[in-house]
């Protein structure tokens, strides 16, 4: 796994600052509270969608999120459809498919996290590249490589010739890589960068308002770009990995041969 320089959003305050004030409106307690209420937005921004810089972070760790308001059981005792989907019986197959896989999680993939626990993701619901509404269940009944990504994420644009080839080589009936763009600006960007790329293979899939990471996030499966997660047949979690991976290496070539041949 590649170390990178934590990149930031193409929209972040952060990183594309306003120019300067002049020094007077800097001064008295409106210009303070001016300060303070553009750090606060700039602190929504990054921590809404942060990246995986790689630098010194477990990329690959399983992360488990504490309860919050969008997580905790409700008052009536219910929980969001997001939490209650981390864990499902009916995913225990998941399990037995995911200790058979163990072995091949090495060399480009030694950062890939197994599934412990029988796990279902919650709903994802994006767009096809017509526009038309897509939720990870129209793709049931084959194995599916979920890659969250951006163009402004450096890992993510390195990481999308692989994805394309892994789609080319073991893409078909049994298997497809479902590549999610999260561009939240110029919708025409991720297609002009994928024409330049020579991406090919690969289905335009896109969720301009992040509610895919959200729900992924809100199960602790999205704290940063890019995500990725391998998914069975019935929509139960395999493994995912948190940051990039060479996914047309022949470590990964062999670990989604074996996933999709179930054990």
């Amino acid at each position: 796994m590649t170390d990178t320089k934590l990149p930031r959003p193409e929209n972040d305050p952060v990183s594309n600052p306003a120019p300067a004030a002049p020094r007077a409106a800097r001064k008295g307690p409106w210009g303070m509270i001016g300060l303070v209420a553009g750090a606060t937005v700039a602190g929504a921004v990054v921590g809404a969608l942060a990246l995986y810089g790689m630098n010194g972070l477990p990329g690959n760790a399983s992360a488990t999120k504490p309860l919050t308001a969008e997580t905790k059981p409700q008052a009536d005792g219910t929980v969001p459809a997001a939490t209650a989907a981390l864990s499902d019986p009916d995913c225990t197959g998941a399990v037995t498919t995911a200790k058979g896989l163990a072995p091949l999680a090495k060399g480009e993939l030694a950062a890939f996290s197994l599934a412990t626990t029988p796990r279902r993701l919650p709903e994802l619901a994006f767009t096809d590249a017509d526009g038309k509404p897509v939720t990870l269940a129209d793709l049931k009944g084959k194995t599916l490589l979920v890659n969250l990504w951006a163009t402004w994420c450096v890992p993510c644009r390195k990481e999308m010739p692989a994805l394309d080839q892994l789609e080319k080589v073991a893409g078909g009936k049994d298997f497809q890589v479902v590549a999610i763009n999260l561009d939240t600006r110029d919708p025409k960007k991720p297609h002009a960068f994928l024409k330049e790329i020579g991406v090919s293979a690969l289905a335009f899939y896109a969720d301009p308002e992040t509610k895919s990471f959200q729900a992924l996030r809100s199960v602790g499966r999205g704290f940063g770009l890019p995500t990725t997660l391998l998914v069975d047949a019935k929509g139960c979690e395999l493994g995912f990995l948190a940051g990039p991976a060479e996914w047309a290496s022949e470590d990964a070539l062999a670990l989604i041969r074996k996933a999709t041949q179930g054990i």
